[in-house]
C-alpha cells in the first residue's frame, strides 16, 4: 500500500509537452483564411475508407483530438457526402468498394474535391496489382490532391489541405 502512494507522490518521469505546436497553428490559421474566402467559414470533410489498413484513419482521427482540434478553424468531419466539400479517400480502391466510392462522390454537391490520403490511396501501395484491388483513388475518382505517406502525419494532412485550398482558389 505504501508503494502505491509513493508512486502517486513522487516526481513524474514524462516530460512536458508544448501546449501548442506553432507550425500546426500557422498552417491552420492559413487554412482558415482560405476556407473563409472559398467556402464561407466552414469546410466539411467526408472520409471514405476504400480498403485500408486503418493507419491513415488513425492520423485523420488525430485531427479531432485536443492537440490539433481542427474544428476551431472551421474544419469538420461529416457523416453524409451530401454535406461534404472534400472527400478524403484512404486505402487502395478494392473491387468491392468501387461502386460505393463512386456513389459517394456522385452524392457530393459541387464544388467538390477529392484528396487521396496515404500511399495506398495515392498509388494502390503494396496492394497494387493484386486480384482484389483496382489501384489508387484516381482509378475511379478525379483526385485533386495526393498526400503520400504510410501513414501521413496530421501535419502533412493539414499541409495537403492547405495546398488544396490554394489550388482551388487559383481555379476560380
Amino acid at each position: 500500500m505504501v508503494n502505491a502512494f509513493s508512486c502517486l507522490l513522487k516526481k513524474k518521469v514524462t516530460g512536458n509537452l508544448p501546449v501548442q505546436d506553432e507550425e500546426v497553428e500557422r498552417i491552420c490559421r492559413e487554412i482558415k483564411r482560405e476556407i473563409d474566402a472559398r467556402f464561407g467559414r466552414s469546410l466539411a470533410i467526408r472520409e471514405l475508407d476504400a480498403g485500408s489498413d486503418n493507419a491513415a484513419e488513425i492520423e485523420i482521427n488525430n485531427l479531432n483530438n485536443a492537440y490539433y482540434d481542427v474544428e476551431r478553424f472551421g474544419i469538420s468531419f461529416v457523416a453524409s457526402p451530401r454535406h461534404a466539400d472534400v472527400l478524403l479517400v484512404t486505402g487502395a480502391i478494392t473491387h468491392n468498394m468501387a461502386i460505393a466510392a463512386q456513389k459517394t462522390y456522385d452524392a457530393m454537391p459541387s464544388p467538390k474535391f477529392v484528396v487521396a490520403v496515404g500511399d495506398d490511396a495515392c498509388t494502390g501501395g503494396i496492394y497494387r496489382g493484386t486480384y482484389a484491388v483496382l489501384g489508387g483513388a484516381e482509378e475511379i475518382l478525379p483526385v485533386d490532391m495526393k498526400i503520400p505517406g504510410n501513414p501521413p502525419t496530421p501535419l502533412q494532412i493539414l499541409t495537403g489541405l492547405l495546398a488544396l485550398m490554394r489550388s482551388a482558389q487559383k481555379k476560380d
